[in-house]
Parts: C-alpha cells; structure tokens; sequence
C-alpha cells in the first residue's frame, strides 16, 4: 500500500517548493522529484489522520461529478491556471463535501503537487480511473482534451445509471404499497372481522382461519420477522463480501428473467466505455484493463476482465478470453477483435457502448412491461385475497338467514 510522504526541494530558478506524494518508498518519491528537475532537501512520511468514518456520510453523485468535470475542463480549455480553476470550481460546487476536496487538491496543487497526486489522496470521490486519466493528460500536455472525455464519460454514465434506477422504481413502489397495505390488513382490520366472526360461532371457510391464523401470527410474533429479516439481510451482505459468495450472486443477477438482460447489457456498456475511454486518452492497456475490472460493478464480468488481461501479458488478445468467458455477446467480441486487428480498439469500443447504451434504453422498456402486470396481479392478489377471505363468512350466513 502507497504511503503520502511529505517534500521540501528546490526549483531550477531558486523557488522553494514543497508538496505531497503518494509512493511506496523514499526513493520512489526523490526519482519523481528528480524527473521533475527539483532538488530534494527533505523527505519524511506524512504523519496519519485520525478519522471517525460515519456510516450516513453523504457520497457525491456522478451527475455532481460530470457537472464539475465539464466545468473544469472549459475553464482549462479557456487558458486559466489550474490553481484558480480549482478555486472557482470549491466556491461555486453545490456538494459540501466535493467543494472541501476540491479546496484541499487546491492547496497541493498549490504546494507543488500535480493535479493528479492531489486528486489520488481523495479516492474515496475520484476513482482511479479518473486519476489515471487527468495524470495521463498532463503528461501529454492535453489535460483540457482528457477532461472533456471524462465529462462525456461521467455524462453517459449517470444517464446509464439513472436507466437502470428508473427500471426498478415502479416496482419498488408498487411493492411497498402493496406490502404496507397487507401488514395493515392483518394488523388491524382482519383482528376486528376475527372478534365478529367468533361471536357468532360456526365453522369459518378455510380461505378465511389461513388469513386469521396469518394475521395472528403477525400480531403474536413480528418481533420475530423483523428479527429474521435483519439476520437473512446481514447474512446476505456477509456472503456477498467472500470472493465465492459474490460470484455466485452475481452469476444468479445475470440469468435472472428480464432483469438479468438489463444487468448484461448495462455491464457490457460500461466497461467498453471505460475501457475505451481510458485507451483514447493514452493510459496503457494492462493498466485500462486493471481499472475497468475495478469498477465493472459485477464479479463475472470482472473475472472475465482479469483473464483478458492475463492474456494480453502473455502476448494474445482481448477477444479470446472474453469470448471463452460466455457473458460477452458475440457481436461485442467480434467487434473488439476487429479493433485489435486493424488498431482502433478505442473507436470500436465506443461504438459499442453507444450502441448498448441503445440497447440498455430497449431492455428498461421492456422490463417495466413485464413488471407492471406482475405487480399489480400480486397486489390484486395479495390485497384481494384478503378481502375474499373476509367476506366469505359474510356470504355463508346470509344465505343461512336467507
């Protein structure tokens, strides 16, 4: 793990300097001062913060994020110093905790630091990818380019996330209304048909004692249910955090009906739209592929990343592990071939996360179609089934009085 070491050195004009860097030795610290044409006069590690890191601190969004990104790289584009750049953007960013980083990459920058040292001590708001990105434009002098691309990545990745979002809305919504009103059913009303139905005696239909005996339960034991909702929920989240675990989960994510069709599609844009984002702005491929791994968001296609990359070191191409590993789409794979072969794996790529992006677009559509039915039969069902089960005593004993 890389240790932030503090410097003091020199300029070639005289000016005192001094700055952080995140490296794993001394020495890798004074080759990068040296590179840089300083002349080191002190190095010590940087003494460890100690923070209390609370579980509701407040992420910042990615539409936060494209928006400061394009703010960013006009202003860059229009010929303004880094340092004030960042200045302008800490006062006017409307997230709290965006506008403090940005003030504290500020004064790195200020200190001596490159942009991409400052922003790599915050990784926790840019990711690697992005660091990686704004490192490889300042060494190519194209920083304001590279920013762009990035805005345009950050851009297309909130509009990806905010379709896959929208997709789940509806049922979610519909599922809690239709689990609120059941719980309220068997709490409170189904109880006060319970006390009439007993005093006038007789055998109740069986529809209606399954739901009394339900609704018992609830009332006698929800202790219990919330309890074991809590265990399964942890038990859950302690599985997905074993290597295992989080495969297998995620392999059951994909074949899911309909739903698993969203979470392919939307993987396999993302990770041809990192990937080719990060190849066209001059980060090496091994490299790309180490970042894109990190942020596929799912453990196959992330496996499948890994051996792409491992096949790469071994001199064959991205293509074959990636068609060996089944989650790729043929016309994907096919496609990334052609790029290899003919040394527009960047082009390519981006024509495949437009045209997924498309496809995510078709997949939504489509599971809010089979979803909506299905929810509002299990609501009429749930709800409805309630209700029938009440009133069937009601039925028998006017036909007795009848």
């Amino acid at each position: 793990m890389a240790t932030t070491f503090l410097w003091k050195g020199k300029s070639p004009q005289g000016e005192m300097l001094n700055g952080e860097y995140a490296a794993d030795s001394k020495n890798d610290v004074a080759s990068y001062l040296r590179k840089r044409k300083i002349a080191v006069q002190s190095i010590r590690p940087k003494a460890k913060d100690i923070t209390i890191r609370l579980p509701f601190k407040k992420k910042v969004k990615v539409r936060e994020m494209s928006i400061f990104t394009r703010q960013f790289a006009t202003m860059v584009n229009a010929g303004l110093p880094i340092v004030q750049c960042l200045d302008i953007l800490h006062k006017q960013t409307e997230s709290q905790r965006l506008a403090k980083v940005v003030q504290e990459v500020m004064l790195d920058v200020e200190g001596g630091s490159t942009l991409a040292d400052g922003l790599n001590r915050h990784l926790d708001v840019f990711t690697e990818l992005y660091t990686n990105m704004v490192d490889a434009g300042e060494q190519g002098g194209i920083l304001d380019v590279i920013l762009q691309r990035l805005a345009v990545y950050l851009e297309k990745a909130d509009a990806l996330e905010r379709k896959v979002k929208s997709a789940m809305t509806y049922p979610t919504i519909v599922g809690v209304v239709a689990g609120g009103a059941s719980v309220f059913m068997l709490m409170f009303v189904i109880p006060v048909f319970a006390k009439m139905f007993s005093d006038f005696g007789g055998t109740l239909p069986a529809p209606t004692r399954i739901v009394m005996g339900i609704s018992d339960f609830l009332r006698g034991y929800w202790w219990a249910l919330v309890a074991g909702a809590a265990g399964l929920t942890f038990g859950f989240k302690q599985i997905q955090k074993t290597k295992s675990g989080a495969l297998k989960i995620d392999q059951l994510a994909l074949r899911a009906p309909v739903l698993g069709n969203v979470l392919r599609k939307s993987a396999v844009a993302r990770f041809t739209r990192t990937l080719g984002t990060l190849v066209s702005s001059g980060v090496p491929i091994l490299q790309g592929l180490d970042i894109t791994a990190s942020t596929a968001g799912n453990k196959v296609i992330q496996n499948a990343i890994g051996s792409a990359r491992d096949s790469i070191t071994q001199g064959d191409t991205i293509a074959d592990p990636l068609r060996a590993s089944g989650v790729f789409p043929p016309m994907v794979v096919q496609m990334i071939s052609v790029g290899e072969e003919t040394g527009a794996l960047d082009e390519m790529l981006s024509k495949i996360a437009d045209f997924y992006d498309d496809e995510v677009d078709t997949a939504v559509e489509q599971l809010t179609a089979a979803i909506e039915p299905i929810m509002i039969v299990l609501m009429g069902v749930l709800v409805g089934g309630m209700l029938v089960a009440m009133y069937l005593p009601m039925f028998k004993m006017a036909s007795v009085m009848g």
